[in-house]
């Protein structure tokens, strides 16, 4: 795992990011939605004005590389929102998730407008954030077909 390295995203790395988003969101959560959820979710990652925030700074983008290729991203939204967290399901249960959860935190960190980061967990990743040192705020919820439980975690003082 030492050779994976994580990285601000470049604008020509935006599509390959999406496509590994929907990659996983299709393997491992669209089971769990209805239509409705399926085409809210690829209605996000195909959203012109999301990758024109990206390429203005206000939606940071981070991936995980192995070597050039890309096996995991995460993207922030309204200064301390995780939008999209992604890892490639054959580097899973290898620490990729936590090291992009503290890249982000520390981002969060850094910026200092805010002292907690948020996220609405996928059902497939709830325990996942638990682990990580998110609490649930609020009980699972759908809106627009997609399913999450609203989490925070309140950041450390410290890196």
């Amino acid at each position: 795992m030492n050779q994976i390295k994580i990285r601000y995203l470049s604008p020509q790395e935006w599509d390959d990011a999406m496509a590994l988003a929907w990659k996983i969101f299709l393997r491992f959560e669209a089971g769990e939605y209805t239509e409705e959820g399926i085409r809210s979710f690829l209605d996000l990652i195909s959203d012109e004005r999301l990758k024109r925030l990206f390429e203005m700074g206000e939606y940071p983008v981070y991936a995980a590389f192995d070597n050039e290729k890309m096996v995991g991203m995460i993207s922030l939204r309204s200064i301390n929102h995780i939008s999209l967290l992604f890892v490639a399901d054959e580097y899973h249960r290898q620490g990729i998730g936590r090291r992009l959860i503290e890249t982000m935190k520390e981002h969060v960190r850094r910026d200092g407008r805010r002292k907690t980061i948020t996220v609405n967990a996928a059902p497939y990743a709830v325990d996942f954030y638990h682990i990580v040192g998110f609490v649930d705020t609020d009980k699972e919820t759908r809106q627009n077909g997609i399913i999450f439980t609203p989490m925070e975690c309140r950041l450390s003082v410290e890196s």
